[in-house]
């Protein structure tokens, strides 16, 4: 009698030795973050702030334009028309109008709306009266700083693997089944001794197998090519990875139970990321949004996995720190998987 094999081992087995000949979805496991972080990293890099643009209409006052030139202010010539354009593109962020009558106060055109022209408008403002004699009554000392983890770069890692975490689960499972149903393999399989949940299972698992090897890629370039450190616990970050990837298992696989084309699972997968990508905090923070939206944000998966990434990436959190992430990934994944389990169809 030839050995019984576990049938979930060899279920895993196999997608492993399926993902290893498929070099299209090494490289948007491995290679797309990380050429998304060189990207964003270059374009966000730190600089330093860029010098103030003001326009100075014909006429503004020489001895201010020389004040601001001093202060470092960027200060360019413009006349109406090409002042009401460079104020419009964020060229110049304020423009210096000459008085209307003489010995009038000089005139700052600025967006009010724009913080950063209420910025300009303010160290403007405090150059020129500088500059005509005013003194400070409350002496002030400044301490600079420079806290690691403030930078754009150290808030858009995490995003990024957030976002690699849920791509990888829902490409690499929910649009699989669906492509083992199309070919007719899903058919073939019901001869095998096993039930469906070994091979909803044995997805997850194949999938769980590679997360060592992805967050590690990820944080290992992070940190030499943008010094991008893993402040928090070594085991949190574990946890909230294999909870981030566990959940959206699950959730591919409701996605994927009853599809029956590849088209039709990549609309479904779309609906349900591209909303996420948007919302959950992955290239700005998800505070921007209204607060009558901040619970429902909030209750979404990679938002959740996400807050847990930053909480221990970027504030040096340990378990206790993403044990609401973890709840939430937790509730999504189970309630999902279940589901999807019910729902699953062969054919």
């Amino acid at each position: 009698m030839p050995e019984r094999k576990n049938p979930l081992a060899q279920l895993t087995l196999m997608r492993v030795r399926e993902l290893t000949r498929e070099p299209g979805i090494l490289f948007w496991i491995f290679g797309f973050p990380i050429l998304m972080s060189v990207g964003l990293g270059l374009a966000f890099r730190t600089r330093g702030p860029e010098p103030i643009a003001v326009g100075s209409l014909p006429g503004a006052p020489a001895d201010i334009v020389s004040a601001l030139e001093r202060g470092g202010v960027k200060v360019q010539p413009v006349d109406e028309a090409a002042a009401r354009l460079a104020l419009r593109s964020g060229k110049v962020a304020l423009v210096l109008a000459p008085p209307e009558r003489p010995g009038g106060p000089v005139r700052y055109r600025f967006d009010p709306m724009r913080a950063e022209t209420r910025l300009a408008r303010a160290t403007v403002d405090d150059l020129v009266q500088r500059a005509a004699g005013r003194r400070d009554l409350r002496a002030v000392a400044d301490e600079p700083v420079h806290e690691r983890g403030a930078r754009y770069i150290d808030f858009l890692i995490p995003g990024l693997l957030g976002m690699n975490l849920m791509s990888g689960s829902m490409w690499g499972i929910g649009w699989v089944i669906v492509n083992m149903r199309v070919r007719k393999l899903l058919k073939r399989m019901l001869a095998a001794p096993m039930r469906r949940s070994h091979l909803l299972i044995a997805q997850g698992l194949a999938r769980l197998l590679l997360l060592p090897v992805e967050v590690a890629v990820i944080l290992i370039f992070a940190r030499l090519a943008f010094d991008v450190r893993l402040a928090g616990s070594l085991l949190a970050l574990a946890a909230i990875s294999v909870a981030g990837a566990a959940s959206f298992a699950g959730i591919a696989v409701l996605v994927s139970s009853r599809a029956q084309n590849n088209e039709t699972v990549s609309g479904l997968m779309n609906v349900v990321m591209l909303p996420m990508f948007v919302l959950s905090g992955v290239f700005f923070s998800s505070s921007h949004f209204p607060a009558l939206m901040q619970p429902l944000i909030t209750a979404l998966p990679l938002t959740a996995l996400n807050d847990g990434l930053r909480a221990v990436i970027v504030d040096g959190g340990g378990l206790t720190a993403v044990g609401g992430p973890l709840a939430v990934l937790g509730v999504w994944g189970v309630v999902c998987f279940l589901l999807g389990l019910r729902l699953f169809r062969w054919s």
